[in-house]
């Protein structure tokens, strides 16, 4: 018997052909096991921090404000991170400030967030595209937008500290901006605490948020001091003091800026190698190498300048004693 053979293809349709309506998929239970409990995401970070194979990266959440008489910690101390139109404070402008303060105990221990302000203000000119690119800032942000300085002021008129993230730079800044900064004392996150002896890689804040198992959204100045916080507030080694606990004895330390004014021309190499900079005098200071040291190494300082620099006993270079209340102004 002969019979017909008809040729299809695979992947088309018959004609009339209609494809029965499959069921939804059911969702797959996850198989278990008397005693056996499924991971929770914070589970299953620290099993993996645990291997040693894998670092496990935490969103930072800010802590929450509480009122100042509610936190057992007697004194204060404010946070404080500028954004800015360019790096001159005598002709660039603030375009956004945030400030966090906390309180924390003679010992250097962090208490507890007791404030937090954030605000923009418009410029006289457009933000350069390169502060937009950096910071995110842009001109349609902070059109009619003012630092609310009281709201600002009542956070800083009762600290007993000023914290900033490279002072040199933030602190001209807030001087101009308000004149609550000028009397308090300050500290430099930058250069006041030995952050590599601690571990870690680099001083940038982006560094220290990493290697401290957190990450956040960087560059707003509000967000950027939280992140500080955290960094300062968490012990290095376990049971050990925090950051925050070397930042406080530094910042109490006298300082001694030594000015090597007039110093030979063929020494600025060592000078340079022993860490000096120099200053080309368009800020106010002497036009000269200078350094700064702990009080009790200026002696040390002065003899090597006398012995090694400019060979005659009696030299007596231009020296400035500094307070937390001098340093870091421009």
């Amino acid at each position: 018997m002969k019979t017909a053979t008809a040729q299809f293809d695979l992947f088309d349709e018959a004609p009339g052909y209609r494809e029965a309506p499959r069921p939804s998929p059911k969702k797959r239970k996850v198989p278990t096991v008397p005693g056996q409990e499924i991971w929770e995401a914070e589970a299953a970070a620290q099993r993996l921090d645990e291997s040693g194979d894998y670092r496990v990266l935490r969103r930072l959440v800010p802590r929450p404000v509480i009122p100042r008489t509610d936190s057992a910690y007697p004194n204060l101390a404010v946070l404080v991170d500028t954004e800015t139109t360019g790096l001159q404070h005598t002709r660039d402008e603030v375009i956004e400030i945030g400030a966090v303060a906390f309180t924390y105990n003679n010992e250097g221990k962090v208490g507890d967030v007791v404030g937090v302000y954030g605000g923009l203000h418009q410029p006289s000119t457009s933000i350069p595209p390169e502060i937009t690119r950096l910071t995110g800032i842009t001109d349609e942000m902070v059109a009619g937008q003012e630092i609310d300085i009281a709201t600002l002021d009542a956070l800083i008129e009762p600290a007993d500290l000023v914290i900033a993230h490279n002072a040199a730079f933030d602190r001209p800044f807030c001087e101009k901006l308000s004149p609550s900064f000028v009397p308090k004392a300050w500290a430099c996150s930058v250069s006041e605490i030995r952050w590599a002896d601690m571990g870690f890689e680099g001083n940038k804040l982006g560094y220290l948020v990493g290697q401290s198992g957190l990450f956040h959204e960087g560059h707003r100045a509000t967000d950027d001091c939280h992140a500080l916080l955290e960094v300062l507030a968490r012990s290095v080694e376990q049971g050990g003091p925090p950051p925050f606990a070397e930042l406080l004895q530094s910042s109490a330390r006298c300082r001694a800026r030594i000015f090597a004014e007039n110093s030979p021309f063929d020494m600025k190499d060592q000078l340079k190698a022993r860490g000096y900079r120099w200053s080309d005098g368009s800020d106010g200071r002497p036009k000269a190498w200078w350094v700064e040291v702990d009080e009790e190494l200026y002696d040390d300082e002065l003899r090597y300048l006398r012995t090694d620099i400019y060979r005659w006993d009696e030299a007596e270079p231009l020296t400035l004693l500094l307070t937390a209340q001098d340093r870091f102004r421009a």
